[in-house]
């Protein structure tokens, strides 16, 4: 359990990382940031490839179909709703509405467990659940308050960014409990040959996404020059690093700890990855969040916590009794 709790923090830390990319790179369209992330996260996983051959070789075609829809719709669409959510409504309310992950998988893995030991009561939830929408709720006050003070507010655009967040939330409920489900279902496959596969699965996705991309603008005769954009050395770096230390090893660490933990519980640790997140959005703002905002975080963090030391129903032993 511990083991597993530290790859979860690891990967937060990692993960968090994503949130920075889109308020580096403002002028950067977010489907070039998702794309030019999982190429590099696919050209990385090549040379680490070759170095895990004997193990991929294991993989059968259903599981190289799996890692596929896993790197389409977990890496990409979730990264290019993200990114555009973002760009649009800033740092802190898009990380607020990814953090409810936690409490969302949860609940999507406990429906899957119904009648299983590993399932918590309903009503055992419910406290965690109403202390991180208040959170949530706090965080978004403060945004929207400061949007309204602000000259040249487009509150449609914050609201498609939000919109645009909720729908990179359902990407990442779908994400974990698949890939959990694989891992679960092949215990004798290492984590980091799956990482692996996920990578080099997304690279084709991501160099056809790219091309696409790139035709779009000379057909529309966009002025954004690519390939690299406005500032080709920056963008470039970037989309390495985080797709070394966001994407494969973000990956790797969260799959130790679904190999070592419940759904239903590691699903929750993916509070490391808001707190990281809102860490590293504020440094680059440069100031310290105001109360409300930590208020906001105090209770999303506090809904964790309650919700982790909530026990699972023990289905068998009430079913032994009757």
């Amino acid at each position: 359990m511990w083991v597993g709790i530290f790859y979860a923090l690891m990967a937060g830390l990692m993960w968090g990382l994503v949130f920075i990319g889109p308020l580096l790179l403002p002028e950067y369209p977010a489907a070039l940031q998702s794309v030019g992330r999982y190429l590099a996260f696919g050209l990385i996983a090549l040379p680490l490839a070759w170095l895990d051959r004997h193990n991929l070789r294991h993989l059968t075609r259903s599981d190289w179909w799996e890692a596929l829809k896993l790197a389409a719709i977990g890496n990409l669409l979730y990264y290019l709703c993200l990114a555009a959510a973002i760009q649009r409504a800033g740092g802190p309310l898009p990380t607020m509405l990814i953090g409810t992950l936690p409490v969302v998988i949860a609940i999507s893995a406990n429906l899957r467990q119904s009648g299983q030991a590993e399932r918590i009561a309903w009503h055992k939830m419910a406290p965690s659940l109403l202390m991180i929408a208040a959170g949530i709720g706090c965080v978004n006050q403060v945004e929207l308050l400061a949007l309204r003070n602000s000259s040249g507010v487009d509150l449609m655009r914050y609201g498609s960014g939000a919109l645009l967040a909720i729908v990179a939330v359902a990407c990442w409920t779908w994400y974990p409990l698949r890939n959990a489900d694989w891992l679960r279902h092949h215990p004798g496959r290492h984590p980091r040959t799956w990482a692996t596969a996920q990578g080099i699965a997304t690279l084709p996705l991501a160099c056809i996404g790219y091309f696409l991309l790139w035709t779009g603008m000379v057909a529309g005769e966009s002025h954004f020059p690519m390939p690299f954009g406005p500032r080709p050395q920056f963008f470039v770096g970037l989309m390495l690093a985080i797709g070394l230390f966001a994407s494969w090893v973000g990956t790797l660490c969260w799959n130790e700890a679904s190999q070592r933990m419940p759904t239903n519980r590691v699903g929750q640790l993916i509070v490391f990855e808001t707190l990281a997140a809102l860490t590293y959005a504020f440094i680059l703002r440069g100031k310290w969040p105001d109360m409300l905002t930590l208020t906001g975080i105090a209770l999303l963090i506090g809904g964790v916590i309650l919700a982790l030391r909530v026990k699972p129903d023990d289905v068998n032993a009430k079913s032994a009794s009757v």
